[in-house]
């Protein structure tokens, strides 16, 4: 039986576009008459305005989608386009012939990928209906593709490239391997620019961008729009976009809770919602759950956490170098750029400084902080306990009984596993200690602030539920951790009841040797 309500929606639905969930072919959405977010007028002001473009966005952002919608723009696919805004823009008389290469299936090693590339190849010549002489090695096919499509069709040549780098990252796990194949695209990619006389256009998507020196050195003439605010809406859904095109599917639906769930990734944009996140919420009657978070988190990106000691915290409050965020280097993988370009943080502010402009990186809504924080405890613990310990750490903060904490706190340390604490001694530090607890507070969403400013100084971390504030001061070994509290009375600045905790961690136990606290 319906919930109340639901039955109502259900018959709307009926009378509504369907939810394209997980197609990525143009034509398929528009001839199935599924709904579509009408990306055409940026697609015609791209081509317009540039002849070799590389955008960077995260997984499941609508990469492919728009590249395909290319696609069928240059081969002048007129039907696919009434009632969309390029229809009047475009000449359609004149059409283009498109190589068009996705990597999206898995390459594993540098043989995979010359026979994964003559059969990409094969089947753009067979597509084309060329014959082309030379197909000893994947680059010299590529060349001959290129002029034989030109000097057929009398016309210069599109070449549209999806997920140009998921050979690499498939990889990145095995360095040695993931050089190789990184040369070897760099040699592919090179024979685009040899080829410029034969080329009206090239497009290539991926997640990350490799630094110019690296992969694309050959190919030193393509520009990146990833953070070009002309095209900061070229991928994913807008705010705009829910309350016009969406607002039928989502009525009755809290859509500020909406927005704190999966708004907020900035391109310098408009900030934009993940596709993926909204049609699974809709197909899921209004579900909250981390949708796009579950499709795939790179196990790399936790071992370089790890292995960095990085003090999770931190990754609230990042401030990086423009050209960080935009140079990806396989022999020396830089953790914040990973988390950038992988969507895991996103543009939060842009500082203007002296010597050029900063992002301030944070995450870009509940869905990524609470799946990536779980994400990072599920590493280090065991699963079933850590949904337990959860639970029991919510309720206690909601009621207030700090007496309880810890016990709780103990079995919390007592479930990492040991090899977290192999080969380095990150026990002996109070960052490790706050990273655990605060993982665990901000997968529960209450309000939480790291190294807590106030007018005496910092306070360790303190915890926000309702009208009650938990201050939490930390000393590895030894220490008077409340006395410090009381002393500096960090408490001052919150009204409400206030909680007073300070712990002692004996890094021989891993564990907590002396837990203090009180009422103010």
């Amino acid at each position: 039986m319906l919930k109340p309500g639901m039955e109502e929606r259900f018959k709307l639905r009926l009378t509504m576009k369907k939810l394209p969930v997980g197609i990525q072919t143009f034509s398929k959405i528009i001839e199935g008459d599924y709904l579509y977010i009408d990306k055409t007028e940026i697609a015609r002001s791209l081509i317009d305005s540039y002849q070799y473009v590389f955008l960077s966005r995260p997984r499941r952002f609508g990469k492919s989608l728009f590249l395909d919608t290319l696609h069928n723009i240059f081969e002048g696919n007129q039907e696919l386009f009434r009632g969309l805004l390029i229809e009047e823009q475009w000449n359609w008389e004149v059409t283009y012939p498109v190589i068009k290469i996705s990597f999206s299936g898995g390459i594993h090693s540098i043989a995979d990928l010359e026979e994964d590339l003559l059969q990409i190849l094969d089947s753009n010549e067979e597509r084309l209906g060329l014959k082309c002489a030379n197909k000893s090695k994947a680059k010299y096919y590529f060349a001959d593709l290129m002029k034989k499509a030109f000097q057929k069709y009398n016309q210069k040549v599109v070449i549209l490239i999806d997920e140009y780098d998921k050979p690499i990252l498939d990889n990145i796990e095995n360095i040695p391997e993931a050089l190789l194949i990184r040369d070897g695209m760099r040699d592919f990619y090179t024979k685009i620019k040899e080829n410029d006389r034969y080329l009206r256009f090239a497009f290539l998507t991926g997640v990350s961008k490799f630094a110019k020196v690296s992969i694309f050195s050959g190919l030193n003439n393509l520009e990146d729009i990833s953070l070009n605010p002309d095209y900061g809406n070229i991928c994913g859904y807008t705010q705009r976009d829910l309350e016009t095109s969406f607002a039928p599917y989502l009525e009755g639906v809290d859509m500020e809770q909406v927005k704190r769930w999966y708004n907020g990734y900035n391109f310098l944009g408009d900030t934009v919602y993940n596709p993926f996140d909204i049609l699974l919420f809709i197909k899921n009657n209004f579900e909250f759950d981390n949708y796009w978070f579950e499709t795939g988190t790179p196990s790399f990106l936790v071992e370089l956490i790890k292995k960095n000691s990085y003090f999770i915290p931190d990754f609230l409050n990042i401030t990086v170098d423009k050209s960080l965020v935009n140079s990806f280097d396989i022999e020396n993988l830089n953790l914040e750029t990973i988390l950038f370009q992988s969507g895991y943080l996103t543009i939060k502010r842009l500082i203007q400084e002296e010597m050029g402009v900063v992002y301030e990186l944070g995450f870009p809504n509940r869905e990524v902080q609470i799946s990536f924080h779980k994400y990072i405890l599920q590493s280090m613990t065991s699963g079933s306990e850590q949904v337990t310990i959860r639970r029991e750490l919510l309720a206690l903060l909601n009621t207030g009984d700090v007496g309880a904490l810890e016990p709780v706190i103990k079995r919390l340390f007592g479930s990492i596993a040991y090899n977290n604490y192999t080969n380095n001694d990150i026990e002996r530090y109070e960052g490790f200690y706050a990273s655990v607890l605060y993982a665990y507070f901000s997968s529960i969403l209450v309000g939480i602030i790291a190294e807590d400013v106030s007018n005496k100084g910092r306070i360790d971390l303190t915890i926000k539920v309702g009208e009650r504030t938990f201050l939490f001061e930390f000393k590895v070994t030894d220490g008077e951790p409340l006395e410090q509290i009381r002393a500096m009375k960090y408490y001052e600045k919150y009204a409400g009841e206030r909680y007073l905790i300070g712990i002692v961690f004996d890094p021989k136990q891993r564990n907590v040797s002396r837990f203090e606290w009180e009422k103010v």
